[in-house]
């Protein structure tokens, strides 16, 4: 036996086998990509579906404390004993503020991270009470936990249904950029104030 090069075959590209060892996990890659931009455009769809945010009133009890900095959370959605929003007046306070330090204020206008933490929490609200729209998420994202002939179960998509209510927030709220953008920046401004 001799020395192993490393190579795949005689005479082929260094490094060729590590390339094809690549290609299952660029598959999935895509994969999640795709799920990641089937779900927000369902965000995107199901907000156009539903009437003016300023016309409805929110179908859960919205209830503002302070603690959220602490979780990490804007707001919280909980359907027992009945549908209630927590909204983090804290957590949204510092939103704000770095909203004007980071100036994103074109983007973000004043009271819309309270409007999108609002909406955010209505999608989950309606992704939980109506079945129709979980399936219809489902029936959108293609994935099948199993088959059986013809049956097919679909399967969880994690995330799927954060990403669908960050794009309902974001078009219900009519912002110019996604909601997501500025959670992001704001729990790395709490991670590092934590950290001080």
């Amino acid at each position: 036996m001799g020395r192993r090069t490393g190579r795949s075959r005689p005479g082929a590209r260094p490094g060729h086998h590590r390339r094809r060892a690549r290609r299952p996990r660029t598959r999935r890659r895509r994969l999640l990509v795709d799920w990641a931009c089937t779900a927000k455009e369902f965000g995107r769809q199901l907000a156009a579906s539903a009437p003016p945010a300023a016309e409805v009133p929110h179908p859960a009890r919205v209830v503002e404390t302070t603690g959220g900095l602490d979780r990490l959370l804007l707001a919280r959605y909980t359907s027992r004993p009945e549908p209630t929003v927590e909204l983090f007046t804290d957590t949204i306070a510092l939103g704000e503020h770095l909203v004007d330090v980071l100036g994103w204020r074109d983007r973000y206008p004043t009271g819309s991270l309270r409007a999108a933490a609002l909406a955010h929490e209505h999608a989950h609200g309606l992704l939980h009470h109506y079945p129709h729209i979980r399936r219809a998420l489902r029936g959108r994202l293609g994935h099948t936990a199993l088959r059986l002939g013809r049956l097919r179960v679909p399967g969880h998509v994690a995330g799927a249904d954060e990403l669908a209510a960050h794009a309902y927030a974001g078009a219900v709220c009519g912002l110019g950029r996604s909601p997501l953008l500025l959670t992001a920046a704001l729990m790395g401004a709490v991670q590092a104030l934590g950290e001080e």
